[in-house]
C-alpha cells in the first residue's frame, strides 16, 4: 500500500509492521525514521545490512518471535534492501510482529521490482517514495539551520549549498555541519570559506564509482558512468579517489594477513572509517588479493600519467580502466 512519508504518523504506525523506503533521498528516509519512529522509543533498535539480514534471518525471527517482559519493543532497520530479500519478507508477513517494526531502506527501485510491486499491492505493507528535494526544499532548510545557529551565510553562499547537494538533504546537512564547526572559531564565514569546505556534488557520484570499483560492480560502475558527464578535471580526482582508497585498503589486507581479524582491524584503522564505509571496506578486502591489489596501484599510477599526457582522451582512459575492474 502507498504511503506519502508526510502520511506517516501514529495511526500509520499501529497500522503497519513492515514498511519499505525507497528512492535517492536518503537524508529524508534517515529524517522519516527518526522523527516518527525512534523518537521517544525506548525499545530496542538494530541495524543490518541487507547481507546481514539475508546471513542472520533466522537469528533475527528468532529475536522477533521469542520477546521477553523487558525487551518485547523493537525496531529493525535493513539497509541496501533488493529483490534478494523478496522470499524473506513474505516469509515475515506471515509472522505475528506485534510491537515490532521492521523498515527496509533501499534506493531507487525500477517500477518492475518485485520487491516494489509486493509492498505495493499488499494493504498489510507500507510503501513510501522518497523523490530529490527540490532547491526550495534545500533552500528552507539552509536558512533554518544557518537562522537556529546564528550563522549568516550570503544568499550565493546558500545557493552555492543547495546546488552541490544535488537534491539530497542528506548531503546538504553534512556540508552544513561543516559550516557549524568552521564557524565555531570563525565569525565571519565567506562565499571562499564555503566554496572550500564544501564537497563537490560529484564528489558523492565520484567515491561511489570508486567503491564500486574496489567491489568489481561492474553493473554499478557502468550506471554510474551512464549518469555523470565527466570533465577531464572529474578524472583526475576519479584516479585521486581511487589511489587513495587503493592504499588504505592495502593497509587493511596486510594488518589482516598478520591478525586474521577483519573486523578487527576495520575497527582499529586510523583515521577511523565511516561506519557505512564498514561493511563495504569488509567487502573489498575479502574481494582482493594482495598481490593483485599491489598490482593495481602501478596501473592507477601510470593512468595518472596518461591521462595527463593525453587529456583529450582521459574520460575514455578511465572509464577503460574501472570498467575493466
Amino acid at each position: 500500500m502507498i504511503i506519502k512519508h508526510f502520511e506517516i504518523s501514529e495511526k500509520t504506525l499501529t497500522k503497519f509492521d513492515l514498511y519499505l523506503f525507497y528512492g535517492k533521498n536518503e537524508g529524508l528516509q534517515n529524517e522519516i525514521i527518526k522523527q516518527k519512529f525512534i523518537h521517544n522509543f525506548n525499545g530496542k533498535i538494530e541495524k543490518y545490512d541487507e547481507t546481514e539480514f539475508i546471513q542472520n534471518y533466522d537469528d533475527i525471527v528468532n529475536s522477533i518471535l521469542n520477546k521477553s517482559f523487558f525487551d518485547d519493543k523493537k525496531i529493525f532497520i535493513i539497509s541496501r534492501t533488493t529483490d534478494k530479500s523478496l522470499k524473506l519478507i513474505e516469509n515475515l508477513q506471515e509472522k505475528n510482529l506485534d510491537e515490532i517494526k521492521i523498515i527496509f531502506k533501499s534506493g531507487a527501485l525500477e517500477k518492475k521490482s518485485k520487491l516494489r510491486i509486493l509492498f505495493e499491492k499488499e494493504k498489510n505493507l507500507s510503501l513510501t517514495a522518497f523523490y530529490e528535494d527540490n532547491a526550495r526544499d534545500l533552500t528552507n532548510i539552509a536558512f533554518e539551520f544557518l537562522n537556529k545557529n546564528n550563522i549568516k551565510l550570503s544568499r550565493e553562499a546558500v545557493n552555492l549549498l543547495v546546488n552541490r547537494a544535488s537534491g539530497e538533504r542528506g548531503n546538504l546537512k553534512t556540508e552544513l555541519e561543516k559550516i557549524y564547526n568552521y564557524s565555531l572559531s570563525n565569525k565571519n564565514v565567506s562565499l571562499e570559506n564555503v566554496l572550500k569546505l564544501s564537497n563537490l556534488a560529484e564528489n558523492y557520484a565520484v567515491n561511489e564509482l570508486a567503491d564500486s570499483y574496489f567491489l568489481k560492480n561492474k553493473k554499478n560502475i557502468a550506471k554510474i558512468l551512464n549518469e555523470n558527464n565527466y570533465s577531464n578535471e572529474d578524472c583526475v580526482l576519479i584516479i585521486r579517489t581511487l589511489l587513495g582508497k587503493s592504499k588504505k585498503l592495502r593497509v587493511i589486507i596486510e594488518e589482516n594477513i598478520e591478525i586474521r581479524n577483519i573486523d578487527k582491524v576495520i575497527s582499529n584503522f586510523k583515521p577511523p572509517i565511516f561506519w557505512k564505509d564498514k561493511e563495504n571496506v569488509k567487502k573489498q578486502a575479502n574481494s582482493w588479493d594482495l598481490n593483485d591489489l599491489k598490482e593495481v596501484i602501478y596501473k592507477i599510477n601510470d593512468l595518472e600519467l596518461a591521462v595527463k599526457t593525453n587529456s583529450n582522451q582521459s574520460l575514455n582512459l578511465v572509464s577503460d580502466f574501472v570498467i575493466n575492474c
